[in-house]
């Protein structure tokens, strides 16, 4: 429906009421209706910081926001309201103007409304929003996102704000913070950092990354004028494959004057090497190219070493290896990647790009978090609501339609990354195609608190079936709905968790698991171990559930901590009768406290289950409570958010994105971390099963993000899951460090430049100096292009490239750029 844009906003709602009253009786299924807004919004909107301060509840944050109605256009004294998210909340409540702040909903939902007095607003003129947060904001993260207007006419209705400028702080005023804490890393301090490394010639690098475990190298080199004659033995029909696509692109025509090297593939043992992925890989001029693994995932790292010796791609003719002998096995068996798609939805073609990344550098776990409160991923027969509702997020104002709209994901119910999930043969695809590269799929089911898409799908089931007076309405109902229990989740959540009381509970989660175990059969990839999450149950939840109270009369339960041990002894017994054991947060073996924040136990009662434990806490209090897990009978995964969390920002400045409520995480954090402490025992030691990098997807609407938060920090990953720890003394580390960052910029990165060009991973700002007059220039990553400008503006591919010393006066910005002509955020100084 088209309006002249000369109507008032009020107008406009009123006449938008029919019609959005019409498509709401038409949609004859509440679970499939969309909020579809008629127009964009009328108003366009700005948000800052206004000022850091310490108040007498501590350091706050008073930020704005700027509604501007546009020509034409005006917004009334009542009925309308502006909604949006915003992450870790706010302080709601009456606000200067007459305007009342609300949290709509638990989560990060929130709006503005008009209270009385209120004077419409016309044309051109701005409404300036004032509010508080209840902390200190130090990242863009938690700027408001995804605006719409609703009007009380048509509240169906929603009107995206698509002109919408989020302004970074500048200001002192903005910038403040205590002493000594988030300070603002200057670029001096890059380049004080950078220089902790020395850049190194190409021929001092490791040929083969990540470092492997023994490497010969030979005298001489190898030439190819045509791809190798592949030879395989029986089970590796990928790695042919693989091997052949290999040289097919390198070597695309070929001398077919030249007889082919051989490329031998073949299954053996490895002397001295008991891990599956061990291998030897052998280069000789008389001999050809030789690979040879404990099993077929051995042969698929070798030939990952194999690409890794081949040159950068080019024109040329032919190519060259050098002649060498690797033998080569992963430290730890564990080498993982957490996959966020719940939080915002990814697409298969995305999980596949995740998945090549992780096998080109030999990470062979995906854990697949596919559920949380904010979205269910995975169609799952028998229960239909699941992604009709739990994978359905967008504005209503009725129960039971859909999720409402979080991190960003607007109004529209028919968002690509609010909404969606994988249908079974999307999710059989992404199990061939990670069983293909030898990466074991480990999906993760959320139970019991973050859980809030499951609960309220199989509450809409629910009320449903009970209208239309079918049998079985409350065959996998997961919430008590006479519960009074008082809690909130870190995430805001009120209303989130699965009840232990309820036998329906049981039902739901062996419906869930029979059908995704089955369609790891379907795919022939059998689950091993399913993850049943466990982390950050609120304090308070069930304490006043009488279904849950009843249940602990019944079984004798002291209180909520015995309730927990009860749940997983149940989830435990639905996992092993399917073949499987449990995996879940480090919370699946920790010991409830009656007290909130108090230091976490390891759980005697689970010990002998085999459970394996993430453990991602290592805040201060929790340091070492991965290991006392272990120590006490538990297998550890490392997944610590102060190292191994990509999802945290490189540091605190406001340009850079991501979280940090963890910490802040740069290269060279994730490459120093040590994943065996002296806390161990030698029975402990043991227990490790090796190490993960968690990505929550809450800041990620994109895939370029998703690439940007993940790289190149993932190949700090996979450098120490795969190779030993660097020595401890100050020269080796110095010597560990320098080999890791010029093999990233002169030898990865580039590659995956010219092969892919579609990893838009994070390139630092330089680091900058003034000494002697001159501007010094360097890059955590030698090997990136390093150009200047002079003038002001922002360094292009057309600037001058950094050669040395750069004598010039005034303002100098610098920028680094990759293969592709991509630049990293822009650094500058100011030489006197």
């Amino acid at each position: 429906m088209k309006i002249k844009s000369k109507l008032s906003v009020a107008a406009l709602a009123l006449a938008c009421a029919a019609s959005a009253q019409a498509a709401n009786e038409a949609a004859t299924d509440a679970q499939h209706a969309v909020a579809t807004p008629a127009a964009r919004a009328p108003v366009k909107m700005r948000w800052e910081i206004l000022r850091n301060e310490l108040t007498a509840h501590g350091w706050r944050t008073k930020a704005r926001l700027s509604v501007t109605p546009l020509r034409g256009q005006s917004l009334p004294a009542q009925g309308w309201s502006l909604y949006f998210n915003c992450m870790d909340g706010l302080v709601a409540g009456p606000l200067p103007g007459n305007l009342v702040l609300e949290q709509v909903v638990g989560g990060s939902l929130f709006r503005v409304r008009p209270a009385a007095g209120f004077k419409d607003l016309p044309a051109g003129r701005t409404l300036n929003i004032d509010y508080d947060y209840p902390n200190l904001v130090i990242k863009m993260a938690r700027a408001p996102v995804g605006p719409y207007l609703v009007f009380d006419a048509a509240p169906e209705v929603a009107y995206a704000v698509n002109d919408f400028q989020q302004q970074l702080p500048t200001r002192p005023e903005q910038l403040q913070r205590p002493q000594g804490q988030h300070a603002l890393v200057t670029t001096q301090d890059v380049y004080r950092r950078n220089a902790r490394a020395d850049v190194l010639p190409a021929s001092a690098l490791p040929p083969v990354f990540p470092t492997p475990l023994q490497l010969k190298a030979g005298a001489g080199r190898v030439q190819l004028a045509r791809a190798p004659q592949v030879i395989s033995g029986p089970g590796l029909q990928y790695e042919t494959a693989f091997a052949r696509a290999l040289f097919a692109r390198y070597l695309p025509h070929g001398d077919s004057s030249h007889a082919p090297l051989p490329l031998r593939l073949r299954i053996g043992a490895i002397d001295g090497q008991s891990s599956p992925e061990a291998y030897e890989l052998s280069v000789n001029g008389d001999d050809g190219i030789n690979i040879t693994g404990n099993s077929a995932a051995g042969v698929a790292r070798g030939l990952q070493s194999l690409h890794d010796l081949l040159p950068l791609p080019s024109a040329a003719a032919q190519i060259e290896l050098p002649e060498l002998d690797v033998i080569d096995a992963p430290r730890f068996a564990y080498r993982g990647f957490q996959l966020d798609v719940a939080r915002n939805f990814q697409p298969k073609e995305v999980v596949f790009k995740t998945l090549d990344l992780m096998a080109a550098y030999k990470l062979n776990k995906l854990h697949f978090h596919i559920t949380d409160d904010e979205g269910w991923r995975l169609e799952i027969a028998g229960l239909p609501e699941l992604t009709s509702i739990g994978a359905v997020r967008g504005h209503s104002t009725r129960e039971g339609v859909r999720l409402p709209p979080t991190y960003g994901s607007g109004p529209r119910a028919d968002d690509p990354h609010g909404s969606g999930y994988y249908t079974r043969a999307d999710y059989i695809e992404i199990l061939r195609y990670a069983a293909a590269r030898h990466i074991e799929v480990i999906p993760e089911i959320e139970m019991p608190g973050h859980a809030r898409a499951a609960v309220k799908a199989m509450e809409a089931r629910y009320h449903r079936m009970k209208a239309a007076g079918e049998q079985g309405a409350d065959r996998y109902l997961l919430n008590d709905l006479d519960d009074r229990s008082v809690y909130r989740s870190p995430q805001e959540y009120t209303d989130h968790v699965i009840n232990p009381g309820l036998e329906s509970s049981y039902a739901f989660i062996e419906q869930v698991v029979a059908e995704v175990a089955a369609l790891h059969r379907e795919a022939g990839m059998p689950l091993k171990t399913m993850h049943m999450g466990g982390d950050e149950l609120p304090h308070g939840a069930w304490e006043k559930s009488p279904v849950s109270r009843a249940l602990m009369q019944k079984e004798k339960l002291a209180g909520t901590a015995d309730l927990w041990d009860y749940f997983y002894n149940r989830v435990d017994g639905i996992l092993r009768k399917h073949g499987m054991f449990a995996s879940g947060w480090e919370e699946l073996g920790a010991r409830r406290s009656t007290q909130e924040g108090a230091q976490q136990l390891p759980n005697p009662r689970f010990t002998q289950r085999g459970f394996s434990l993430y453990v991602w806490n290592n805040t201060p209090g929790n340091e070492d409570f991965a290991y006392r897990l272990a120590n006490a009978g538990y297998d550890i995964v490392l997944a610590p958010v102060t190292n191994l969390y990509l999802d945290m920002a490189a540091n605190p400045n406001p340009e850079e994105p991501g979280v940090n409520w963890g910490a802040y995480v740069e290269l060279e954090t994730v490459f120093d971390f040590q994943p065996i402490g002296a806390a161990l025992t030698e029975a402990g030691r043991r227990r490790i099963r090796g190490i993960e990098a968690t990505l929550f997807s809450e800041t990620i609407r994109d895939a370029s993000r998703l690439d940007y938060l993940m790289m190149p920090r993932l190949l700090a990953v996979a450098e120490r899951a795969w190779a030993p720890d660097p020595a401890l003394s100050a020269a080796s580390h110095r010597a560990a460090w320098s080999s890791f960052v010029n093999t990233l910029g002169q030898r990865v990165l580039p590659r995956l430049d010219l092969e892919r060009g579609d990893v838009r991973y994070r390139i630092a700002p330089p680091g900058m100096v003034v000494e002697g007059g001159k501007v010094l220039v360097n890059h955590v990553l030698p090997g990136l292009t390093l150009r200047y400008t002079t003038d002001g503006s922002a360094p292009t591919v057309r600037s001058k490239p950094v050669t040395g010393p750069i004598a010039a006066r005034g303002v100098i910005q610098a920028a680094a750029f990759d293969r592709t002509g991509r630049s990293g955020l822009v650094a500058r100084i100011v030489n006197h």
